[in-house]
């Protein structure tokens, strides 16, 4: 019972996918957080994603209300959208919930038109990157832009997670005055200690056919397998540092649709027994101390949260500069920072932290700083 006699609010999350990446997590603390006691009374959680994966597990695990919507996709294809769209337009009308807060580009656009013809009476969009600074065509990108661009109309307020996608936003026609900036956040992990770290992630990596030994400088990364997160880049400069014989190894943490693509590459560069892709771990932040480094490639983000974790464990990350991550890492401070697509400044970063432990130890300090400080 609400012991202040209020009507509990409907607040309804919806996401395009149910993997487990930064919107997702995003999603799992925001429902979760508003179901805790004393809010629980005054608000109802549920989450709607499309399939099955390991967020609607954790939520599962939670409590927390979920429904599926099998047809609903993160690629386009006319006849699966229409059905979603229709899915979603009907949950709405039937659940009438007060809010729909709507995540990831793909089902911004169907989400909020959905929510709008229902007559959702607060419909909030959150920007985890703009869609637009992918790696496609420009006729892709221009219908892309558009499509965003409707989505923050549709909405009526729009969350930006970083002042990069902020700013890019603001310069959108007619929605300035719709976005505001709340950057993302954490609870620091609990973090394993390093040696429990190291066992835990060189038995993954051993199921791999990949041996981590004591003194190999083994570097990090953490993520879905998808071409935005150009893990390509990260083995080519695997293979720059093994030509110069450093004794790196890479692990990644994380699984998707690139498997395939990189273990092919790894092995057309020689360097399979040194690159452990092993897979998806749902607890992953908490044995970030097992690395020496943070690697992260990506040719878009909004604002990483695995960047902030690694900061949280006192890890030195090599970053591209992309998305907000600038804003999170200060240059040659608290990280070193790079171009995309350019394997040979990663292997050059990653070379200075192997033969700089103490710059490198600094790096992590100062990023720890950041984090508890800012994030």
């Amino acid at each position: 019972m609400n012991e202040n006699k209020e009507p509990v609010r409907k607040i309804f999350y919806v996401i395009t996918k149910s993997n487990w990446g930064g919107a997702q997590k995003y999603v799992y603390d925001l429902a979760t957080g508003l179901s805790m006691e004393k809010r629980q009374k005054q608000y109802e959680s549920l989450v709607v994603f499309g399939g099955t994966g390991p967020l609607s597990l954790k939520l599962a695990e939670a409590g927390i209300k979920t429904i599926s919507i099998p047809n609903l996709a993160r690629d386009i294809n006319i006849f699966a959208d229409i059905s979603s769209f229709f899915r979603l337009l009907s949950l709405f009308k039937k659940e009438k919930p007060d809010i729909v807060h709507i995540n990831s580009s793909k089902i911004g656009g169907l989400g909020g038109l959905a929510a709008r013809i229902a007559g959702v009476p607060r419909i909030i969009f959150t920007c985890h990157g703009w869609p637009w600074n992918e790696d496609r065509n420009f006729f892709s990108l221009s219908i892309i832009k558009f499509l965003s661009w409707l989505t923050v109309v549709l909405a009526h307020e729009t969350i930006a997670v970083s002042g990069k996608d902020f700013s890019d936003g603001k310069h959108m026609f007619w929605v300035k005055n719709k976005i505001v900036l709340v950057h993302n956040g954490i609870k620091s992990p609990d973090f394993r200690e390093r040696a429990e770290s190291r066992a835990y992630i060189a038995a993954l990596a051993k199921n791999t056919g990949v041996d981590i030994g004591e003194n190999d400088f083994l570097v990090g990364a953490v993520g879905e397998l998808h071409r935005n997160k150009a893990y390509e880049y990260a083995l080519r400069a695997v293979a720059i540092l093994k030509q110069k014989n450093i004794p790196v190894k890479l692990a990644i943490l994380g699984e998707g649709e690139e498997r395939r693509f990189l273990k092919s590459l790894a092995a057309k560069l020689g360097i399979e027994k040194d690159v452990a892709l092993a897979g998806f771990v749902g607890d992953a932040p908490q044995y970030l101390r097992a690395f020496d480094a943070l690697v992260l490639s990506s040719l878009k983000e909004g604002l990483p949260y695995v960047v902030i974790e690694a900061g949280s464990a006192g890890l030195p990350v090599v970053a591209t500069n992309v998305g907000g991550v600038r804003e999170i890492i200060d240059d040659m401070k608290s990280g070193i920072l790079v171009q995309t697509r350019k394997p040979d400044e990663i292997a050059s970063a990653l070379e200075l932290m192997h033969k700089n432990p103490e710059k490198a130890r600094i790096f992590g300090q100062n990023l720890r700083q950041k984090a508890e400080h800012e994030f």
